[in-house]
């Protein structure tokens, strides 16, 4: 095995996709641990509808939006918290993943699924009261200097 750098095959563009990188849905990924989906802390809430709902757009929406749950993203303040993912058009166009927090009302997932259904990140606009609900992720929440402390 040589050390030698590898250089890219002739005829290689960059930011060509292949495979199912070509094909990557717009993905809603919606928290449901400790504090997101919990009807003992939100009780006014229908959690179950909700992924219900966005499940269904999801399937009808012949693969251009996926769904899928995680035990828990974070932010757990600003409970409930779903990740939008953007597609493959999206991440070309300049999309880039974003945190939407307290979405927890029907008119947030009414919003939410326009937004998705449109393309999302990237190739749609976000209604502007969604907007609203765009928080920062766990990570550039944190100060830099106590993120450099704990490394």
């Amino acid at each position: 095995m040589t050390d030698a750098p590898r250089t890219a095959p002739t005829g290689f563009r960059r930011g060509v996709r292949i495979g199912a990188a070509r094909q990557r849905p717009c993905t809603v990924v919606v928290c449901r641990g400790c504090c997101c989906g919990n009807a003992r802390k939100y009780p006014g809430t229908d959690h179950v509808w909700q992924l219900d709902r966005l499940e269904a757009a999801a399937a009808a929406s012949g693969g251009t939006l996926s769904v899928r749950t995680s035990d828990c993203l974070g932010p757990c303040d600003q409970a409930n918290v779903i990740v939008v993912q953007p597609s493959s058009a999206g991440r070309l166009a300049g999309g880039k993943a974003t945190w939407i927090g307290f979405a927890m009302d029907d008119d947030c997932t009414d919003e939410l699924l326009d937004w998705v259904t449109a393309g999302g990140p990237g190739v749609a606009a976000p209604p502007p009261t969604l907007e609203l609900q765009f928080v920062k992720p766990p990570r550039e929440a944190r100060p830099a200097k106590a993120a450099r402390a704990r490394r």
